[in-house]
């Protein structure tokens, strides 16, 4: 397997640095220490707020003490999530990674490089000595793949700058000056237990392997839904035979596109050979379907050992039309620009036996608000025809183009002038802290750019190493170029 080198060494130094520490959403206070202590041991004025958020200020070096603030913003939370087979505490454990190629990659887990690559170039400029740039606020949030609950809760005056770069995109060559607002919606479908009928044969049900990624950044690609393909086999399944559904555990985090689904159901014993032989045809005909986005998905079908009681029967007849009637995927595509509108993501179903309900997470995402409220409420009007209980979330704001943006037009120039091509201007069908700042510091100039990487949210997450260099000599470049006060 070739090997390429990890440039910008300064770069990759940082970023195994960051790797070796644990920081789940919601449970970065290992990372937070680590920051309060990199600041401050380089003599740089350090502060956390509230929230758990980290500013890190570094004065201009001489001769660009007139050039305006800018604030380099990335997220200290990754996404974590793991294959089956692999043993991996995200409390515990670092990150283990590889190169394969021209891509870095994690062992089973995701790698981290969102947002930690973007964590990373600001500890490199940090401690440099040797890059020329104005005053610089180096901002480090919490829980941004959660709730964005760090953006949510910083104050006013915890950044003073007016210029800001974000660096939690993933195409290198791409500036991103919009984004999607968001919102997630709960469902619960409350359901009584009754007895196993006599003579019913139970067998297990298990879909795996599948892409997954970004509820958002992904959802265009037309890649499979777990959820969405287990209840299919699910419906199909009763309309023809008496199924009972003795448990359903499927799907993952509220932003990632689900890439495993199981179930344990029983059918009449009768019934038996002819349920096999669906399983098996369905399954020929969903990797037909997906046989571009899906090439590695599997389909098992096997014997379980039989539950003492199953949902009742009315229960689950409303809660799997419920499921292959919801709407999932993209919705609407935007009407001046070629980007997704709005769209909605099925995470997960979790059928609890202490709560006695169903519990099932959905989100939903739009570059418009009243779209994005009108698809919260499709997505709520069909579960509560089927008798669920239905909260849709506050959700947070979409980030509206700049079209007057002087920091757009420094880094248009910069990478025309680096690599002899124009960079993609365009949104991103994702939430960005962007958006949230957009509210909280009215008026502020802001960017989105970061190095190319893919399968992010998923075990499949890679950084392709040549756009870390790229995006480096872009972001100095940037910095050198900041026009004065």
């Amino acid at each position: 397997m070739s090997k390429i080198e990890l440039n910008p060494q300064c770069v990759f130094d940082c970023f195994g640095q960051v790797n070796q520490v644990p920081r789940p959403s919601k449970h970065e206070e290992a990372m937070i220490s680590f920051l309060l202590s990199f600041g401050k041991g380089l003599g740089l004025d350090t502060q956390r707020d509230e929230t758990g958020n980290v500013i890190i200020c570094k004065p201009a070096t001489p001769g660009y003490e007139d050039r305006k603030t800018v604030v380099l913003q990335s997220h200290i939370d990754m996404v974590c999530e793991k294959n089956n087979d692999v043993e991996f505490d995200f409390t515990k454990d670092a990150i283990q990674t590889y190169v394969d190629g021209e891509w870095l990659k994690a062992r089973g887990t995701t790698l981290g490089a969102d947002d930690g690559i973007g964590v990373a170039m600001e500890m490199a400029i940090l401690k440099s000595d040797d890059i020329e740039h104005g005053p610089i606020e180096c901002v480090f949030t919490v829980d941004e793949e959660t709730g964005l609950t760090g953006a949510e809760g910083m104050k006013p005056d915890f950044m003073s700058g007016r210029m800001l770069v974000n660096l939690d995109s993933e195409d290198e060559g791409q500036i991103f000056v919009s984004c999607a607002g968001g919102c997630r919606t709960a469902i619960q479908m409350p359901f009584q237990l009754e007895p196993m009928p006599q003579g019913f044969y139970s067998f297990s049900l298990c879909i795996k392997g599948l892409t997954g990624g970004h509820s958002g950044d992904d959802i265009e690609k037309k890649r499979a839904n777990a959820n969405k393909l287990l209840a299919r086999f699910l419906y199909l399944s009763m309309k023809k035979y008496d199924l009972r559904l003795a448990d359903i555990q499927a799907g993952g985090l509220h932003n990632a596109i689900p890439r495993e689904a199981s179930c344990v159901c029983s059918v009449p014993l009768k019934d038996k050979e002819n349920i096999c032989v669906d399983w098996n045809l369905f399954a020929s005909d969903v990797e037909q379907e997906y046989n571009v986005t899906d090439q590695s998905m599997e389909f098992h079908i096997g014997t379980s050992e039989p539950f003492a009681t199953v949902m009742d029967k009315d229960t689950s007849t409303r809660l799997i039309t419920a499921l292959q009637a919801v709407d999932n995927g993209v919705f609407a595509m935007c009407q001046d620009i070629d980007m997704v509108e709005t769209s909605s993501n099925l995470a997960s179903i979790r059928m609890n036996r202490d709560t006695m309900s169903v519990d099932i997470n959905s989100s939903q995402r739009s570059s418009i608000h009243s779209a994005r409220v009108n698809m919260a409420n499709t997505i709520a009007a069909v579960f509560e025809l089927a008798g669920a209980r239905v909260q849709i979330g506050e959700g947070y704001p979409g980030w509206k183009m700049n079209p007057r943006s002087e920091l757009l037009k420094v880094a248009v120039d910069e990478y025309r002038n680096l690599t002899g091509k124009e960079p993609l201007v365009r949104g991103i069908h994702a939430g960005l802290e962007c958006g949230l700042f957009s509210e909280k510091f009215p008026g502020m100039d802001m960017i989105s750019v970061g190095p190319t990487m893919r399968g992010v949210h998923s075990p499949e997450e890679k950084l392709y190493i040549p756009s870390v260099g790229i995006v480096w000599d872009w972001l100095l470049a940037i910095l050198r170029n900041i026009p004065a006060k």
